[in-house]
C-alpha cells in the first residue's frame, strides 16, 4: 500500500492533514462497520473486508511511511499529533461508538417491525373471527385474507424478535469491547477521559 492508495480508501486528497485523516477514518468506520450488517451475512462479510482495508490504510497513514509524508505535507501551521497507541485506541473506540449507534437504529427498526407484526396478528385475527362466521361469499373471502394477514403477522413478529436478539448480542459484545479498550486506554494515559457515549 502507498500513501495515495491509503488516502483514496479514506476518500482524501494528497494534501490531507493528520486531523483530516482521523476525521475521515471515524466517518468511514461508521459507514463500513461490519456490525451494521448483522442481519445479512453476505453484506457483513464484504463490510468486514472493506473495514480491514480501512484500518490498514489508517494505520499506514498514522504510523507508517504515509505518516511522515503527511507531516511534511501539512506544514500549513496546523499542529499534528504523532501516532501513539492511545490514538489507535481512541480511533477504535470511535468506531465502536459509531457501530453502537447504527445497531441501536437497526434495533429500533426491528422493534417497529415486531409492533407491526403484532398489530397484523391482532387485527387479522379479529377480522377473521367475525368474518369467519359466514364462511361463504364475500365474508368468507375477507376471513381468508384476514387469516393470511394474521399468519404473516406471526412470521414478521418472530423474524423481528430474532433480529432484536441478534442485535442485542452484538451490542453486548461492543459494550464489552468498549469497556476493555477504555481500561487499556486508561492504563496508557490515566489523565485521558475518553467520551464514550
Amino acid at each position: 500500500m502507498n500513501r495515495t492508495e491509503a488516502l483514496r480508501i479514506l476518500g482524501l486528497d494528497d494534501d490531507a492533514s493528520p486531523e483530516d485523516i482521523k476525521a475521515a477514518y471515524k466517518e468511514t468506520a461508521q459507514i463500513l462497520h461490519p456490525d451494521r450488517f448483522a442481519s445479512n451475512k453476505k453484506l457483513q462479510d464484504r463490510a468486514t473486508e472493506q473495514f480491514k482495508n480501512l484500518q490498514e490504510a489508517y494505520e499506514y497513514l498514522t504510523k507508517g511511511r504515509g505518516a511522515r509524508a503527511s507531516a511534511r505535507s501539512s506544514s500549513s501551521g496546523s499542529s499534528s499529533r504523532a501516532y501513539t497507541p492511545a490514538n489507535n485506541l481512541e480511533a477504535r473506540l470511535a468506531g465502536i461508538a459509531a457501530a453502537r449507534t447504527q445497531l441501536v437504529k437497526q434495533r429500533d427498526v426491528a422493534y417497529d417491525e415486531r409492533r407491526n407484526g403484532l398489530a397484523m396478528v391482532g387485527l387479522g385475527g379479529i377480522v377473521a373471527l367475525f368474518a369467519g362466521r359466514r364462511p361463504f361469499g364475500l365474508l368468507g373471502i375477507v376471513a381468508a385474507i384476514a387469516s393470511a394477514v394474521a399468519v404473516w403477522g406471526v412470521v414478521q413478529t418472530i423474524s423481528a424478535q430474532r433480529t432484536i436478539a441478534t442485535l442485542d448480542e452484538h451490542l453486548a459484545d461492543l459494550k464489552e469491547e468498549q469497556r476493555r479498550l477504555t481500561e487499556e486506554l486508561g492504563d496508557l494515559d490515566p489523565d485521558l477521559d475518553p467520551d464514550l457515549d
